[in-house]
């Protein structure tokens, strides 16, 4: 989970990476050794920066597949990701999207945008270094149509209010009717700022992940 607060005055923005590969393939790393190196850069991000990383590991496997459950990505033809962390979600989103569907995934960090971008190939991904506000202007960037899913782990807790207020507002927009906005938090913050946009959400705990987490479900209405 990362947090979306843009950084102090002064400090350069991270320009926009892009990962895109002419290789129709997809290559991930998987396995004992890489969910290691997931771990450990995950530490390292939380080490740095707590309040924007708001856990000590990546999530797990069942919180994985309850978000991309209720995203329904299989029917999705573009997915935003926002807040991919080391990547494990963006694995588990690209193992159940369409082999013609898009993924964009925005991550304000640096480093763990450059640890996607190590670990996952795959020409449906898209990778933006920078802030969750700005992913309409990435959609146009990139091209990309309007989302059937938008996936967030960043904490809404710990960023400023307008910011969470203005990430809120974009996604919603963002959104085609009957699209769906998925979050997993700690705290039920998220819903607060969304609540205004997007209605009420189905609300959900998984308990297999550690810490536990409450996960969100907005369905857009037409």
């Amino acid at each position: 989970m990362r947090n979306q607060t843009p950084p102090a005055a002064g400090k350069a923005q991270a320009a926009a990476q892009p990962l895109d590969s002419s290789d129709s393939s997809t290559f991930t790393k998987s396995g004992p050794i890489a969910a290691l190196g997931d771990r450990l850069a995950f530490l390292k991000g939380f080490i740095k920066d707590p309040n924007g990383t708001a856990a000590l590991v990546p999530s797990s496997h069942w919180l994985e597949q309850r978000v991309v459950n209720n995203a329904r990505v299989r029917d999705a033809k573009c997915v935003i990701e926002l807040g991919p962390g080391t990547g494990g979600t963006t694995r588990a989103l690209l193992r159940q999207m369409n082999p013609q569907a898009k993924l964009l995934s925005i991550e304000l960090n640096p480093e763990f945008a450059a640890h996607v971008k190590s670990v996952v190939s795959d020409p449906r991904l898209h990778v933006e270094c920078g802030s969750a506000e700005r992913l309409a202007e990435y959609l146009v960037a990139r091209r990309l149509p309007a989302p059937d899913a938008v996936i967030s782990g960043i904490p809404f807790s710990t960023m400023p209010q307008d910011v969470g207020d203005r990430i809120a507002a974009a996604l919603s927009r963002a959104l085609v009717p009957g699209g769906r906005f998925v979050a997993y938090q700690w705290t039920p913050v998220v819903a607060e700022r969304t609540i205004p946009y997007l209605g009420e959400p189905k609300r959900e705990w998984e308990a297999f992940n550690i810490p536990p987490m409450r996960v969100f479900t907005w369905v857009k209405k037409g």
